[in-house]
């Protein structure tokens, strides 16, 4: 398997480029996110790369991030999404936009790219929203542990989220404490009709 190619951009094309490496010319089929991020032709470009095969097709696709290549390998593993649709998915949004949708569960962003249903959207944020990491800044352990136990408590993710980060922000550290304080907003919400 290829895990990734260094070399000369001979060409750029909407969806794909060609690489030379040594002599030879990759087809790399690329996303739009990493199409714009690339220099001009001749110039030297670096792919992380994800090897499709199949009985009749070898293909490659490059991106410029692991970030992106872990979440295309992640939407391969829906049911009805192909390398194609992946790569369709990651051209209509960026993979830090992706991982947002999927956090705040927003159905019509996601249905905004071409040729994603709402059927398949809402397959997808069940699918990957406890797999891909979370957008922005990362919280520490203390953070994911109570936000975990949150949702294990039937809260939905981008409820317990936002709880969390409001008392995240108010230097409560600790997970007892961030947890107490968690479920004495949350119910405080729930009394409010809020949840």
């Amino acid at each position: 398997m290829i895990g990734s190619l260094r070399g000369i951009l001979l060409k750029k094309q909407p969806d794909h480029v060609l690489l030379e490496v040594n002599g030879i010319g990759y087809h790399i089929n690329v996303s739009f996110h990493t199409i714009s991020s690339l220099a001009d032709e001749g110039s030297k470009a670096f792919l992380y790369i994800y090897t499709h095969v199949r009985e009749d097709i070898l293909q490659l696709f490059g991106f410029t991030s692991e970030d992106e290549k872990k979440i295309f390998i992640a939407l391969l593993g829906i049911s009805g999404i192909g390398p194609k649709m992946a790569l369709n998915i990651l051209s209509g949004i960026s993979h830090e936009g992706l991982l947002s949708a999927i956090e705040t569960e927003d159905v019509a962003l996601l249905c905004r790219i071409p040729g994603l249903g709402k059927k398949t959207a809402s397959r997808l944020i069940l699918e990957l929203r406890e797999k891909l990491p979370s957008s922005g800044k990362m919280k520490n352990r203390v953070f994911e542990d109570t936000l975990s136990a949150l949702i294990n408590l039937g809260y939905k993710k981008s409820v317990a989220q936002n709880c969390l980060e409001r008392l995240y922000n108010k230097e409560i550290k600790d997970i007892e404490g961030l947890l107490r304080e968690s479920l004495k907003y949350l119910t405080g919400d729930v009394r409010e009709g809020n949840r």
